[in-house]
């Protein structure tokens, strides 16, 4: 073989590796606006179904009514929305602190046998199905709060109720914040803790001033990511709530989540082309509150990689 022949492989060859390069890019990219065209297509699917309601009511009038009666066409949103705000509220409440003392104490302070065993535990409980939180709930959580914590502050309650679902869902959501919170805690880099245990600070001073203030970006981003995932659990809530068309005024009393409500329903009143836009325009609502949270976490998560850089 002389010199020619080995360069025309050569030049044969670095073709053949850029144009698989070139389709591979292309491929990756095809599939990338095939998920973000999903997205797309969900929207306006969900967004042509709720329509004939839009059209007969105002989205203003839909949201700020609370008379619902589907076979009069009375369709007033706001028991389930504020259902809905008040089980994630409650459920993040509870459950942010709990979180992010676990994961200081998982990144600063356990030793190695307790991630060993703290980890393995959490991938269980973030891999249990929704039915099993719900069963659970039923006959731990809802006997307890009717029993032993409602009479203190209530006359009566069935248990089933808007801190019965919250607590529930706040054990669902554990899970995705620890993991959140322990890898964002494990981004920081090592140099940082030891700089300022250098200068004198203790170690919850050094966790204060420099893990917690470098990470506040990253925490924030990551509550509004398990906001996102608390608003859309249905099985679990729907078993505990109560599922009662009213604005919760208490912690003891019973909710409709919008979740719940989709489930409870569809399927049931599609006869009536109304009804079921008006639950397309309940999965609408929930499908938008859920995106502008997920947006809202990425760019807080953008912004963290770029001091962290």
């Amino acid at each position: 073989m002389n010199s020619e022949q080995a360069g025309q492989i050569i030049r044969f060859t670095s073709k053949f590796r850029l144009m698989k390069d070139k389709m591979a890019g292309s491929v990756m990219l095809t599939f990338t606006m095939v998920s973000v065209l999903l997205v797309v297509l969900i929207g306006i699917g969900l967004l042509i179904k709720s329509m004939p309601i839009l059209h007969e009511k105002s989205l203003w009038e839909l949201l700020c009514t609370s008379k619902w009666k589907p076979m009069r066409g009375d369709f007033g949103f706001l028991p389930f929305v504020m259902g809905t705000l008040w089980v994630t509220a409650i459920a993040v409440l509870w459950t942010l602190p709990v979180a992010l003392f676990t994961a200081i104490f998982l990144t600063e302070n356990s030793k190695a046998w307790v991630k060993k065993v703290v980890f393995p535990a959490l991938d269980i409980l973030a891999g249990l199905p929704s039915v099993v939180y719900g069963v659970w709930g039923i006959l731990v959580i809802v006997p307890w709060i009717s029993d032993t914590l409602a009479p203190h502050f209530v006359e009566y309650s069935t248990g089933y109720s808007t801190l019965a679902a919250g607590i529930v869902l706040g054990i669902m959501v554990l899970p995705l914040l620890i993991s959140l919170f322990v890898e964002l805690f494990s981004s920081v880099p090592r140099e940082y803790r030891e700089a300022s245990l250098s200068l004198g600070a203790t170690r919850w001073q050094t966790t204060k001033y420099v893990l917690l203030k470098k990470t506040f970006p990253g925490i924030i981003a990551s509550v509004t990511l398990a906001i996102s995932r608390a608003m859309g659990e249905t099985i679990a809530v729907l078993m505990v709530c109560g599922n009662i068309v009213q604005l919760p005024s208490s912690l003891f009393d019973g909710c409709y989540p919008l979740p719940a409500l989709i489930a409870n329903n569809y399927g049931e009143m599609l006869s009536l082309p109304l009804y079921e836009s008006a639950l397309m325009l309940a999965a609408l609502i929930l499908f938008c509150v859920v995106f502008v949270f997920n947006i809202m976490s990425r760019l807080i998560l953008r912004k963290l990689e770029q001091k962290l850089v």
